[in-house]
Order: C-alpha cells, then sequence, then structure tokens
C-alpha cells in the first residue's frame, strides 16, 4: 500500500492509556464537570486526540485501549504481574469508558479486550496490516512504553513518544538497550522489569543480560550454552551459570510475560480479524460530539473548546 507519491503508507497504533493517565496525574490538565466531578483524564485525552489528528493528518489509525487489569491472560499465568497497581475507581472508569466513546464519535477505530492487553491488541494489528500490505507499510507505535520497542521491524518502523516529542527506531532501541528489538522479551526475561513486576533472573541485571544475549542471542540459547556462561568476561560469570539453571522456570516465565502476543486468533476479538480498510479515519460526527459533551456535563467553556478544535478539524484552512 503506497501512498500517490509511492512512499509506503503510515499505520498509527495509539496506546491510549499512556495519554489517558497522563492527563488523569498531570497538574497542568484540570477539567469539572457542572457537579464538580473530575474530568481531567476525559478532557486532556480528547485534546491529545485532536491535535493528534490535526497535526499529523494521518490516514490510517488505531486506538488501543486497556481493559484487562487483573484479568488478562498474564495474570493467570502470574499473580504478581502487574500487582503493583491498582483498579480505577468509579469515576476513573466512567472516565475509561468515555474515552472510548470519544474516540468512536471521532471516526478512529477502536478495540479493547479483557483478556488481552493493549499492547497485545497493537501487536496483532500491526501483523495484520503488515500481512494484508505485504510490508509496504510503515508502523509507528505512538507510546513511551519500552516494551513495544519488541514490535518494530522495519527500519522505518518507530516507537514514538509523542508528548516527549522522541521518536525511536531500531537503531535507537540497540543504542538505549544494548539488544535488538527482538531481544527485548529475552533481556525482560533475564534483568526483569520492576515496572510490571516481572522478576528475571535473581542477579542479572541489565549488564549481564545484555551480554548473554550478545554471546548467545536469545533465553534458549543461554540455556543450550550454561557450560560457557562461566567463561564470559563478566564480574561473577561462575556463580552466574548456577543463577540461571536454580531460576530458569522464573526466567522462562518472565519472558512469557515480558512477549508480546502478535498472532491473536479469535473471531470474538474485534482487533484480531480486522482489515487496513478499517483503520482509515472516519468522519467526525459533530452532533453526536454535542449530546457527548451534554451528556457528560462538562462545562459551557471546555465545550466550547471542544467543539472548536473539532471544527478546525474538520474544515482545515
Amino acid at each position: 500500500m503506497t501512498t500517490p507519491s509511492g512512499q509506503a503508507e503510515t499505520v498509527f497504533l495509539i496506546d491510549a492509556s499512556i495519554y489517558i493517565f497522563q492527563s488523569h496525574f498531570s497538574p497542568y490538565v484540570e477539567c469539572f464537570d457542572d457537579e464538580g466531578g473530575e474530568l481531567s483524564a476525559l478532557y486532556g485525552f480528547t485534546q491529545f486526540l485532536l491535535q493528534f489528528l490535526r497535526r499529523v493528518q494521518p490516514t490510517h489509525l488505531a486506538i488501543a485501549l486497556d481493559q484487562s487489569l487483573f484479568c488478562g491472560f498474564r495474570h493467570q499465568l502470574s499473580p504478581e504481574y502487574k500487582s503493583n497497581r491498582e483498579l480505577p475507581d468509579d469515576n476513573l472508569a466512567m472516565q475509561l469508558q468515555a474515552c472510548a466513546e470519544i474516540c468512536s464519535i471521532l471516526g478512529l477505530a477502536t478495540f479493547s479486550s479483557k483478556v488481552y492487553e493493549a499492547d497485545d491488541i497493537i501487536s496483532t494489528l500491526a501483523a495484520r496490516v503488515r500481512q494484508q500490505s505485504k510490508n509496504d507499510v510503515t508502523v509507528c507505535i505512538v507510546s513511551r512504553d519500552k516494551d513495544l520497542a519488541q514490535l518494530l521491524i522495519g527500519d522505518k518502523d518507530c516507537l514514538w513518544d509523542y508528548s516527549g516529542n522522541r521518536k525511536r527506531f531500531s537503531v535507537d532501541i540497540m543504542d538505549e538497550f544494548g539488544v535488538h528489538p527482538r531481544q527485548i522479551p529475552d533481556y525482560l526475561g533475564l534483568a526483569g522489569d520492576s515496572v510490571d513486576c516481572i522478576s528475571g533472573v535473581p542477579g542479572v541485571g541489565p549488564v549481564k543480560a545484555r551480554e548473554l544475549l550478545r554471546q548467545f542471542d536469545n533465553l534458549a540459547g543461554v540455556y543450550l550454552n550454561l557450560d560457557k556462561v562461566g567463561q564470559l568476561p563478566l564480574r561473577g560469570a561462575r556463580r552466574l551459570s548456577s543463577l540461571l539453571s536454580e531460576h530458569k522456570e522464573r526466567a522462562e516465565l518472565s519472558k512469557t510475560l515480558a512477549t508480546i502476543v502478535c498472532d491473536v486468533d479469535d473471531p470474538e476479538e474485534a482487533f484480531s480479524i480486522t482489515n487496513l480498510d478499517s483503520l482509515s479515519i472516519g468522519q467526525a460526527r459533530l452532533d453526536s460530539l454535542r449530546q457527548f459533551l451534554v451528556n457528560y456535563k462538562f462545562k459551557s467553556g471546555d465545550q466550547n473548546r471542544i467543539l472548536s478544535l473539532t471544527t478546525r478539524l474538520l474544515s482545515p484552512e
């Protein structure tokens, strides 16, 4: 799939939770309804979407929302996984539902699941569009989550921290972490990830993990060569071999938890059966937007700002 200029089309896949929670916790985003109820997450996310659409002018885009906290398949594998998170309170849960509604009103393909995380949705969508376009497409993942770096396949694919105005390509990931994007799950399987409560192997930090993968490519390669680990130029290399052997199951579980699923095939999961055309940007529905703003009791000033931004988006100068 190419543009009229002959360049490969870019498909933008947005990790919505990053921008919802960024707005929710930001001291610079503040919005309350007519009764004093908090609307900052919804308001900030809506502003982000409208700004993004106006600035980037994408032709194909999808929004991935998280609904699987404490009920996804990874929690069935490990109760400790993301155990440092909390379920949203009633107000935030209401705003999360409203964020899904506003995406639809703005004509954006939106997906969520109670089994799979937003990362899995993004990964499966990326795989689908690559297959359908015979790889003649560039994937831009809009997120700052390092785990998503494992999805960078083509040289032009990127991980875009939109708020931080930072794009990272495969070469940047290699410079930053010392491993190839495809090795990120192996890296986290060894070193762990405290952010998601993934333990990794005790005593194996980033330095040792990088060297092990440099020598043996992946976790399976490490375990096929335990007899060689003690000869590596690493501090505590002799002890490292026994640590790896002792905690093999933990390493393999950690890698599984860190591996983003890219081949979901379930007719009940809409994102797994979608196609490239369904990610085309639709037309925003102004009448529905006005009713949405009334339903959620936005103050008149905030209503006017959102409507003004949307009108500008629909009628560019």
